[in-house]
């Protein structure tokens, strides 16, 4: 499987997008799903009915039907998991897959897991990924955390879509009953359904079921599929390797192409910048100062221009730079204004609040006579005063009868959990350690301790470390801590050796992985060789 070929957007998405992905996969390729699914089902159906109907039991073989979709889900989520990371398989190479695709779970799927709700999420997991064991149990932990809900939903709507679709199926034969005598016909396919059905009857019943689960399990297997597919996007990061894919990609590019390429770009933005220089530029300072004086003086009056007027800002600018030539003010005033426009000198700001569509509009002041008001603040003074009032006495009467209602008061807290002692796995003095260390830590394990003992162990091979380095660790020194003091011994066995302490530490503290009787006893029979712990 290569994520780098997948044909949909790689991306973490919500559950309920991740369903609406996996039943748009399922209409792209109806073509691929529905051609191997009526091959596969149609022969099983016509041997189980056939069964069913030398027992006259046909009812056996629409529950059969049922019960056996797990297999027939195999089909549908082959032709999703390739369809992704590639074409559409035909159907015979599907068909031919089934058998190399194993049977790993199908006896538990077809047994006590068949009513499960959770088979949408789980069977991809058994199927595509070829883990076995605690393994296997583990990654459908993993797959399914979060999404149990989803799943349940996804198994009950897609039974009842199969109810409706069956309900439609069987109502479509009223449909070509006259009216006149609707009644009459519905009470007798009533009878003709629950009393005494024939075969044929019992046997379309049969057929429209297949013809239900066959439009309506697809989806569901695909919409499992997409919560599978976006479960996997997101606790493996398949969108961030795709990004760093494509970031390598890029700067692999050849070297020579783009250095080519921008030194064609460079050259090519220098001749755009390079501006044209009139003839009479390459003069100098007396011949251009003469030039525009000639020039201007062959120009015409300006009409709006007024001579009585000083330019200030020509005289100013002329004055500090020296420019005799009469610079154009006009286009000085507009460089002036776009200044101030620029909107990092603009002091003002927008400011950006909801207001109501339809503000309430003030009401008019009423024509109140003044003694109502007055009667009014009476009346509001004499309330808040006395909820007032009525708290002060509520405070006394429950401090008077306080003996009678605290002790009942307190049975109702709940009781207090007995403290846990916490289990530190800090550097210790050395006069903490027993004298026969080994053993004890031996007995420690022997004893159902086995955090204790491992503890012991690791602080016992931290203050040999210690003594045997040279070195001094502050208190409270990490593992990580001890690990580059440990690079310090002068043997590299005592360096191994302490690292397998640290690690077999870390697993059980924090991971809660605790190592087997075999791998204890070598662990503390090495340590004790090289720490000088055996006796």
């Amino acid at each position: 499987m290569r994520i780098d070929q997948a044909r949909v957007e790689l991306r973490p998405r919500s559950a309920w997008e991740a369903m609406e992905l996996g039943t748009a996969l399922v209409r792209r390729h109806a073509r691929a799903v529905w051609r191997p699914w009526a091959i596969a089902t149609l022969p099983v159906f016509a041997l189980l009915n056939a069964a069913a109907w030398a027992i006259d039991a046909l009812w056996l073989a629409a529950l059969a039907m049922w019960w056996l979709l797990p297999l027939f889900d195999r089909i549908v989520l082959l032709v999703l998991s390739r369809a992704v990371f590639g074409d559409a398989p035909a159907a015979r190479e599907v068909l031919a897959a089934q058998w190399r695709l194993g049977w790993r779970g199908t006896g538990a799927r077809l047994a006590w897991a068949r009513p499960s709700p959770w088979r949408c999420i789980a069977m991809p997991v058994e199927l595509l990924e070829g883990l076995d064991g605690a393994a296997l149990r583990q990654r459908r932990s993993v797959m399914a955390d979060g999404l149990q809900g989803h799943a349940f939903l996804l198994a009950l709507t897609g039974q009842l879509f199969v109810l409706a679709l069956l309900v439609s199926l069987l109502a479509l034969v009223l449909m070509f009953v006259p009216s006149e005598l609707l009644s009459e016909s519905a009470r007798a396919i009533w009878s003709l359904v629950t009393e005494a059905p024939p075969r044929w009857a019992q046997l379309a019943f049969n057929l429209a079921l297949w013809l239900a689960l066959s439009a309506i399990e697809p989806f569901v297997v695909g919409a499992g599929f997409g919560l599978y597919l976006s479960r996997r996007v997101r606790i493996e990061a398949w969108d961030i390797e795709l990004a760093l894919r494509r970031m390598r990609a890029r700067l692999a590019a050849p070297a020579g192409a783009t250095s080519a390429a921008a030194v064609a770009a460079c050259a090519l933005a220098a001749a755009l910048m390079l501006p044209a220089t009139p003839a009479h530029a390459q003069a100098g300072p007396a011949q251009r100062i003469e030039a525009e004086r000639e020039r201007r003086a062959h120009l015409p009056p300006r009409p709006d221009a007024d001579a009585a007027t000083p330019d200030t800002e020509t005289d100013t600018l002329a004055r500090v730079f020296g420019e005799p030539a009469r610079v154009d003010s006009r286009a000085f005033r507009q460089a002036v204004r776009r200044a101030h426009e620029d909107p990092l000198l603009d002091r003002s700001r927008v400011v950006r609040s909801w207001e109501p569509r339809n503000p309430a509009k003030p009401r008019p002041p009423a024509d109140v006579p003044a003694w109502l008001l007055a009667a009014g603040r009476v009346i509001a003074m004499i309330a808040e005063w006395g909820l007032w009032l009525l708290l002060g006495v509520a405070v006394l009467v429950a401090a008077l009868t306080a003996r009678r209602w605290w002790p009942w008061m307190r049975g109702l807290a709940a009781p207090r959990m007995p403290e846990t002692p916490v289990e530190r796995a800090a550097v210790v003095e050395p006069d903490s350690l027993p004298d026969d260390l080994a053993a004890h830590v031996r007995r420690l394990w022997r004893e159902g301790r086995p955090r204790r003992a491992l503890a012991l162990l690791y602080r016992g091979a931290v203050e040999a470390m210690v003594v045997r380095a040279g070195v001094h660790l502050v208190p409270g020194a990490t593992e990580a801590e001890c690990l580059r003091a440990a690079r310090r011994l002068p043997d590299a066995g005592d360096r191994d050796a302490f690292a397998r302490a640290v690690r077999v530490w870390q697993h059980a503290a924090y991971a809660r992985r605790l190592p087997d009787e075999a791998g204890f006893e070598a662990l503390l029979d090495e340590l004790s060789l090289r720490f000088g712990w055996a006796r």
